[in-house]
């Protein structure tokens, strides 16, 4: 006679069986998913690095190659509500997707190229994604990082087909105050060039939003910004306080303001405008990185406390934007001169090594502990030619040049980082981008400013201290 236990113990089992029934049918769910994004994959078009070979008679070869690098970049994108909006993408194969940083620097070259529209819509993207407090989206992206990495891994091209959305966070979870004025200063750049001074009026309210947001954020009583660990364009680096880099930027961010205030204020039914603050807020901060980043014995501004090394960045921009005097911008240069911060190519981001303590663990997993610290970078290259034209050292500035087209002409393609070999990056586990957008339009922006100093239409040094 069956008793209250069998019953318990055949329901037992039943329920057991269902259990295992179900976890079947969901593993085998997933196999299934996981085939068919495999195979969905492999449907998509492989990708190719697009080298660009040249006749040998064709002038200029490696301005060329730059300027197609550029291009490449430009492509169509769909916006959540629609819209499609031209965008310049920071590369092809890793990074299709426009970031701040790399348009914001790459701006400089559309606009030598006459490519205003692309710069515009691109702009326009970053202003539809800007959060009422002013932050601007660290990039727009479409695909995520695994979908990413994953395409990457099998050589086919990034999906680009759902619209883009924003990432207001980096990679360590931390957010970007050059990228926010950087973009500030994109966006005045293309005005300036375009004469688009509606733009700036338009806008004007998120622009300055933009600078109270990292006001906000990081300004403190020294009338600098204190950054987080990795929050700069050199991300892999625990640069944690008051960095150069950052706050010559926001000294020229302030600059640019104070300089559009005036332009728009001029105009009959202009929007209210306030030009005195940004030019005392310029004032001050100039004379904040001064007492804490110059060294008169070194003849450098230093990159933070921290690491307390001759940086590239920094000193270049400073230089190239009139924030230091002629005297001292000599010493600068002659400092990255004695170091050889362009030597094999032009130029590297510091002039010794960074301990390792500062250094993010996926660089050092990866084998580039050098990525951001002896490494090299042809924007920086071109900052650097660039610095040399506005003091007047055209003979020098032209050496560098040429050594950069050489690299490009070589290589047949704008990397996005060369090692301290002259060769571009590339380990088991990284392969550096090709091309990079951002060193591509500053290579075009550099050949164009030297062509016209050359000339005679850029100045030669002045300093724009307020």
């Amino acid at each position: 006679m069956p008793t209250p236990n069998d019953g318990k113990e055949t329901h037992s089992r039943v329920k057991n069986g269902f259990k295992r029934i179900l976890r079947m049918v969901i593993f085998g769910a997933l196999i299934w998913k996981m085939g068919d994004y495999i195979l969905g994959i492999f449907r998509k078009p492989r990708h190719f690095p697009q080298f660009i070979s040249l006749d040998q008679d064709t002038l200029d070869k490696g301005y060329v190659i730059a300027n197609k690098n550029l291009k490449i970049g430009i492509e169509e994108r769909q916006l959540p509500n629609g819209e499609t909006k031209l965008v310049l993408c920071a590369g092809h194969r890793n990074f299709r997707e426009p970031w701040a940083r790399d348009l914001s620097f790459a701006v400089f070259g559309l606009m030598e190229t006459r490519e205003a529209e692309v710069a515009r819509q691109s702009l326009e993207v970053f202003l539809h994604f800007q959060k009422s407090d002013g932050q601007f989206p660290i990039k727009c992206y479409s695909t995520g990082i695994i979908d990413r990495y994953v395409h990457s891994l099998f050589g086919r091209s990034q999906p680009t087909h759902t619209p883009l959305r924003p990432k207001y966070l980096s990679g360590h979870h931390t957010v970007s105050l050059d990228g926010n004025a950087l973009l500030v200063i994109a966006i005045l750049n293309y005005a300036s060039y375009s004469n688009d001074l509606d733009f700036v009026r338009k806008h004007w309210a998120g622009l300055k939003q933009a600078v109270y947001w990292m006001e906000e954020k990081a300004l403190h009583e020294r009338d600098l910004l204190y950054q987080e660990a990795y929050s700069d364009w050199a991300d892999s680096l625990a640069l944690k306080g008051y960095v150069l880099y950052t706050n010559v930027i926001y000294w020229k961010v302030l600059k640019e303001m104070a300089d559009f205030s005036k332009k728009i204020s001029s105009h009959e039914d202009t929007v209210q405008v306030d030009i005195d603050p940004w030019l005392e807020k310029a004032a001050r901060t100039r004379i904040a990185i001064y007492a804490e980043f110059w060294r008169e014995d070194r003849g450098y501004f230093i990159n933070s406390l921290e690491i307390p090394d001759l940086s590239s960045a920094g000193n270049l921009l400073a230089i190239a934007w009139g924030l230091v005097s002629n005297a001292q911008g000599r010493q600068i240069l002659e400092a990255l001169d004695r170091f050889k911060m362009s030597d094999p190519v032009p130029t590297k981001v510091m002039h010794k090594i960074v301990p390792k303590k500062f250094i993010a663990i996926e660089n050092r997993i990866a084998g580039i502990p050098q990525y951001h610290t002896q490494a090299a970078w042809l924007w920086l290259g071109a900052w650097h030619v660039i610095a040399l034209a506005k003091m007047g050292r055209v003979a020098e500035a032209d050496e560098i040049l040429e050594r950069i087209m050489n690299v490009v002409e070589r290589d047949k393609i704008v990397y996005e980082v060369y090692g301290v070999d002259g060769n571009f990056l590339s380990t088991a586990l990284y392969t550096a981008e090709a091309p990079l957008t951002w060193s591509a339009g500053m290579i075009v922006y550099a050949y164009h400013y030297l062509d016209q100093s050359k000339m005679g239409l850029k100045g030669s040094f002045e300093s724009e201290v307020t």
